[in-house]
């Protein structure tokens, strides 16, 4: 029997495949002010958000809201010009819907990046991180309810969400375009505000490197229907909770946008070597 989240799938995907005959190997997921990736794709067809059945629309500044199927350094992608977080007042399970469109579009790797705050006090603003690692702190996980088992299992393990193969490729490329990239592990918190001092040495005390609104909910989404997963976070300001001036998103934006260039050509890189 079709589960109705399937169905919603399928209903989402053949309208994208009606408007772009085309099929998608990678997906990409651009976070706040790291939309410009998709200005380098090959172009077959782009779909707003609104108009694909069940998927939720971008209310966030920075986050354009359209998906992008075209050509990347030779391979096929499907670029998310933006995504939906769970502070804007969807569901976990919305949040993650595009994720599964992907999937059932035929994406089979996914490529998450993200603006983050850098709680790693040797780190500054304006580097790149590979994750690692991440830990869930939004209090909620995109499995809960029913689970379709065509999809995933009840229990996915979440030991290694993060492909060690294409951490390893993020480092190599780094070497090879000169660009610094750290490693560490990413704390997802539901926000919309950013977080207190004492928040922020808590996070640290977890062991945490950097800490974002989203990207946890759609990798473990991805993991669960067996997909490969690479993610990269934009360290757009220091949450070390000793900051003379306090962080606003016009300024997380700036930052984004600025070390945007490095990030497009180290992304450019990795797909270009990255086997599918």
């Amino acid at each position: 029997m079709t589960s109705e989240l399937r169905r919603r799938m399928e209903e989402a995907a053949e309208a994208v495949r009606r408007r772009v005959a085309f099929e998608p190997k990678l997906a990409v997921v651009l976070g706040s002010g790291l939309g410009a990736l998709a200005d380098h794709i090959e172009t077959v067809g782009a779909v707003p958000y609104a108009e694909i059945p069940h998927f939720p629309t971008s209310t966030v500044p920075g986050h354009a809201g359209r998906l992008v199927l075209g050509w990347l350094e030779g391979k096929p992608v499907a670029a998310m010009q933006g995504r939906v977080h769970l502070y804007e007042g969807y569901t976990a399970q919305e949040v993650v819907f595009p994720i599964r469109v992907l999937f059932a579009l035929g994406c089979r790797t996914l490529l998450v990046s993200n603006a983050a705050g850098g709680l790693n006090r040797e780190w500054r603003a304006g580097d790149l991180m590979v994750i690692t690692d991440h830990i869930n702190f939004q209090g909620t996980n995109p499995l809960v309810g029913p689970n379709d088992d065509s999809l995933g299992p009840r229990f996915p393990d979440m030991s290694r969400p993060y492909d060690p193969v294409l951490v390893e490729l993020a480092e190599r490329c780094a070497v090879e375009e000169r660009v610094v990239l750290r490693r560490g592990v990413y704390v997802a918190v539901v926000g919309p505000s950013y977080e207190t001092a004492a928040e922020l040495r808590m996070l640290r005390g977890f062991g945490a490197d950097a800490v974002g609104m989203s990207t946890v909910p759609e990798v473990i989404a991805a993991r669960h229907l067996g997909m490969r997963v690479m993610g990269l976070a934009a360290i757009t300001d220091m949450a070390t909770g000793e900051a003379a001036q306090p962080v606003t998103h016009e300024e997380v934006l700036r930052v984004a946008r600025e070390l945007e260039p490095r990030f497009v050509r180290l992304v450019r890189r990795i797909v270009r070597e990255m086997e599918l």
